[in-house]
């Protein structure tokens, strides 16, 4: 029997996971007959039915089963072999996909970002803004595609932990402070303690059920009791609001240079406070590019983050 062709198999495990023709094409970004021609093409090399066609969709038979399982393995050893490749490119050119948070984006990235583009003019970064950790072990496989797909190359993440098996460096400590609309009415304009900020104060929240960051149970709780004014869902949402004057709430330090409208009025929070990590898979640390960009953008956030005001 000759060799399978993968994009043939990849055709039918799109097919196994969208469960019918037209959603594996629309996953694929092909047509439908191209699907079917891939399919039957496969069927035939392998002699097996596949699919059962039922009005309810594609359903894998015995053999379909089979080889969508199997299909998955050779999915992730060709990520496996991709990533090693990558990994001995020596080229300072080519694409860079990186994945943050969006509050590291607006103010923390850009402008070692802007040098970073600018010293290396051949390389061209792509940023995935996202407030969730994507795991760059697993080169992240998509559902809709059900084929392998490398979701970034570097990652920035706010967080306390991160994979073991990934690399990199932690970049500094990033701390909160609770601010609110300098002079507006009724609101505390100097230091004042956190209890009685909790107690006395109208408050802009996260969404009650959030987990995103590691802090959320513990400020959650914190807030049980306090006169919640207005939940948002991520950080630059909470500072639009404070900027209205109608409450107090909780912002990066790092966030106050853009924002001198407001003024802190609490001591930074230890409970809140998180480090900066740059990480990347150990299969892509020698790729010349992602050497570069960690070390350029690497040592200017954490010149950035060591002149942040505490």
């Amino acid at each position: 029997m000759p060799n399978l062709n993968w994009d043939d198999v990849r055709h039918a495990m799109a097919v196994g996971e969208a469960g019918s023709l037209a959603g594996a094409a629309r996953a694929l970004g092909v047509n439908h007959t191209t699907v079917l021609r891939r399919l039957d093409a496969l069927e035939a090399q392998l002699g097996a039915r596949l699919f059962e066609r039922q009005r309810s969709g594609y359903e894998p038979t015995e053999a379909g089963q089979a080889l969508l399982e199997q299909g998955r393995h050779m999915a992730v050893r060709v990520e496996e072999i991709e990533r090693q490749i990558l990994g001995r490119d020596r080229a300072l050119a080519g694409p860079l996909r990186l994945t943050t948070a969006f509050v590291v984006m607006d103010h923390l990235l850009p402008q070692p970002l802007a040098a970073f583009v600018q010293a290396y003019p051949g390389i061209e970064v792509e940023v995935v803004e996202n407030a969730f950790l994507i795991d760059l072990n697993s080169s992240h496989s998509s559902v809709d595609q059900g084929v392998a797909r490398r979701e970034a190359d570097v990652a920035l993440r706010l967080s306390n932990h991160v994979a073991e098996h990934l690399v990199g460096r932690q970049l500094g400590m990033t701390q909160c402070r609770i601010y609110a609309q300098r002079g507006a009415p009724g609101l505390p304009q100097s230091i004042t303690p956190l209890n009685d900020l909790v107690r006395d104060a109208p408050w802009v929240a996260f969404e009650r059920d959030t987990s995103v960051r590691a802090y959320d149970p513990w400020l959650r709780q914190l807030l049980a009791q306090s006169d919640v004014k207005v939940r948002v869902d991520i950080y630059n949402a909470k500072a639009s609001m404070l900027r209205t004057g109608i409450g107090v709430g909780v912002l990066p330090t790092f966030m106050a240079e853009k924002h001198p409208d407001l003024i802190a009025v609490s001591e930074p929070i230890p409970e809140m406070q998180q480090p900066l990590w740059m990480v990347t898979h150990p299969d892509l640390r020698g790729t010349a590019r992602v050497k570069a960009f960690m070390q350029f953008v690497g040592d200017a956030l954490a010149q950035r983050l060591a002149e942040a005001p505490s």
